[in-house]
């Protein structure tokens, strides 16, 4: 089953085209990891996905119902946690806690306060005074005590130090372990959650230009050095000493026998970040 379901989704403001006719999946307990440079439409897509903003074109279906449609019950079954956490500053912890209760049928008091308790958060301290880091804490806690069958986190560690990061994919780990939950990530931490998703999506100027289990594309993603000119075919080629640096998207175990005692000289794996730079590292967009 498909839990998320974006259909030629299209997003404009004005002249300008935010997202154009992405479409893509995400299936039932699976993690899906949606990156790209600033400008390249992620928050503008979370914003179509959760039922904030109707899409120029296309559509977005949440376990298979219209998200702008059937907003109020879907939410019910979705925990968000925004690029910017956001509440009023004046609310402890503790008191947003309580408000949110009333809100959704679903809740776990206890489990927001266990959370809070091992993020060192005290419940009486008032969301204004926390750090960043502690606002997205406190906002991932209140997102999973609704018991939800999809996470969705926009941008969840940006501007988080390295503890703050991985605490808040350990929590999420730990759901995923427990509930199998369905998650939704836009993110910038690419180390963080190339230990995490099952599939990657990337963004480039508002298209989507990959869409692809982890391991088959970290499978296919080589660096190849040669010393001499670039033997084969490649996405990019660099120079590299006295000889040149290829990007190969392409490698398989026929491409592996090709190069033996050719002029290459090493072969290596690439981390997601390194695709990522590969494929989605040279856009220019203005939306976000």
């Amino acid at each position: 089953m498909s839990v998320v379901d974006v259909r030629d989704v299209t997003i404009s403001y004005g002249r300008n085209i935010a997202v154009d006719k992405v479409t893509f999946k995400v299936e039932q307990g699976s993690v899906y990891a949606l990156l790209g440079r600033n400008g390249a439409g992620k928050s503008s897509l979370v914003r179509c996905i959760v039922g904030q903003q109707k899409p120029a074109g296309g559509s977005v279906a949440l376990f298979e119902r219209d998200a702008w449609k059937h907003r109020t019950p879907l939410m019910e079954r979705t925990g968000v946690v925004a690029e910017d956490a956001d509440a009023p500053p004046e609310m402890t912890a503790g008191q947003i806690e309580r408000f949110c209760s009333r809100v959704y049928a679903r809740w776990d008091s206890a489990a927001v306060y266990e959370r809070l308790k091992r993020f060192g958060i005290d419940p009486k301290s008032k969301f204004g005074t926390l750090s960043k880091g502690q606002r997205k804490q406190v906002s991932l806690a209140m997102a999973l005590a609704s018991s939800p069958e999809l996470v969705i986190l926009d941008d969840p560690t940006l501007g988080l130090d390295v503890v703050a990061r991985r605490s808040l994919f350990e929590e999420v780990v730990g759901e995923l372990a427990d509930r199998g939950l369905t998650v939704l990530v836009t993110t910038h931490d690419l180390a963080g959650v190339e230990t995490i998703a099952d599939r990657i999506g990337i963004l480039s100027e508002g298209r989507l230009v990959l869409d692809e289990d982890l391991e088959a594309l970290k499978s296919r993603f080589r660096r190849v050095r040669m010393t001499g000119p670039a033997s084969i075919e490649a996405a990019k080629v660099r120079a590299w000493g006295g000889g040149t640096e290829a990007i190969v998207t392409n490698y398989d175990a026929f491409l592996q026998e090709r190069l033996h005692g050719t002029n290459v000289v090493e072969v290596t794996a690439m981390s997601l970040e390194e695709i990522f730079i590969a494929v989605g590292g040279e856009e220019k967009g203005t939306a976000s």
